[in-house]
């Protein structure tokens, strides 16, 4: 059974950090690419970050350099580091199995205001 629980977000001001947990079953680390998505206030879900099976990840050029997919394969957990914070990263997180966030978990709300 697939589930993914998020934790972690937060209100914080622009330029703090968060870093964001992901508990999840139903996917494997050995096979499946674990990607980090978001959506915004009346906007589509956008995929952030992705790591795959070999450990190599992807950021969105936006977020790069401010945003890290890391992951503990013995826990089971994925995370992502968020540094740098601006007020257009608000938005629900979610980390997800495909890049669509198609299958995802409840979120977990980041707010970036002053």
């Amino acid at each position: 059974q697939v589930q993914l629980v998020e934790s972690g977000g937060g209100l914080v001001q622009p330029g703090g950090s968060l870093k964001l947990s992901c508990e999840f079953s139903g996917f494997s680390f050995k096979s499946d690419w674990m990607y980090w998505v978001r959506q915004a206030p009346g906007k589509e879900i956008e995929w952030v970050t992705v790591i795959n099976p070999k450990g190599d990840t992807a950021t969105k050029e936006s977020v790069r350099g401010r945003f890290s997919i890391s992951r503990d394969v013995d826990k089971g957990m994925l995370y992502m580091e968020m540094k740098n914070l601006k007020v257009e990263d608000t938005a629900v997180y979610y980390c997800s199995g495909d890049e669509r966030g198609d299958v995802r978990g409840h979120g977990t709300q980041v707010t970036v205001s002053s």
